[in-house]
């Protein structure tokens, strides 16, 4: 991850035994559920809750995704899902992602996430205003 772990944004996550497999472990996917919490709640964070992007007619889907899983989570763990915006183009933001326990870091990802029309799915081009809400990666 670039720099931009310092202005990211951080939530607070315990592990419920919904979370985990039989041995107490955090399930695989689960972390992309946390890191999708952070993304949702970052932008929130930005003055950008769901409703408020529909007025601009856009949608943000995930179109990548890479992952590297350090060690793992446990049942009853306190974490830390951060998410920052990492860098964007014409119609899509790249997000760097952590989930930490404390000072480990335990999964790591960069997603990229495209802006489309709502309904098509088409391409569009990212929002003056979310480009202004993050101008250092836009």
């Amino acid at each position: 991850m670039s720099g931009s772990a310092e202005h990211a944004f951080l939530l607070p996550i315990r592990v419920y035994i919904e979370d985990t497999d039989a041995g107490g472990i955090v399930y695989y996917v689960n972390y992309l559920k946390y890191f999708e919490r952070a993304r949702t709640e970052l932008m929130r964070a930005a003055g950008f809750a769901k409703a408020g992007l529909m007025d601009e007619k856009t949608q943000f889907v995930v179109h990548g995704l890479s992952v590297d899983y350090h060690k793992p989570a446990k049942l009853a763990d306190e974490l830390i899902a951060s998410a920052s915006v990492e860098r964007c183009r014409r119609a899509s933001m790249w997000f760097a992602q952590r989930i930490m326990r404390g000072d480990e870091v335990l999964c790591s990802a960069q997603v990229k996430v495209a802006c489309v029309q709502p309904g098509t799915l088409r391409p569009q081009p990212l929002p003056r205003v979310v480009r202004d809400a993050f101008s250092g990666a836009c």
